[in-house]
């Protein structure tokens, strides 16, 4: 099974059943303070990957769902400022698997799968980081 580094916000319910997940399947985990790590862009940016700007924020933010950030309007550049200011900011969890990076266990790990491996080969086939 894989080791996944993850990235999470302590005391999030959500991320609390998403690493139940990962342990029900046999997957090992080194769990991280997503809002206390020393992110740069270099190092934030292979998380997302291609996906639109929009995408890399938590919709629950309190500034994103008030308004006051609208992600759709940002560059990525921006984006990445903003969040590495304020980094309740960032789509949670992000994961690490070996060289591989991604934001949000659903599209890292495809659980639908009926023969229990496909998430394994999934996560071993994401992008770079």
């Amino acid at each position: 099974m894989a080791k996944v580094i993850f990235y999470e916000k302590p005391g999030c319910g959500g991320n609390a059943r998403q690493k139940a997940l990962l342990v029900s399947s046999g997957h090992e985990f080194d769990v991280r303070n997503l809002l206390a790590e020393p992110w740069t862009a270099e190092r934030l940016q292979p998380f997302f990957g291609s996906r639109p700007v929009a995408e890399w924020f938590n919709a629950s933010a309190p500034r994103v769902k008030s308004g006051e950030i609208d992600p759709g309007a940002l560059s990525p550049e921006a984006a990445l400022a903003l969040m590495l200011a304020d980094p309740i900011l960032i789509r949670r969890p992000l994961l690490k698997v070996g060289g591989r990076c991604e934001a949000d266990l659903v599209d890292a790990w495809d659980r639908s799968s009926a023969d229990g491996n496909a998430g394994d080969r999934r996560m071993s086939q994401r992008r770079s980081c």
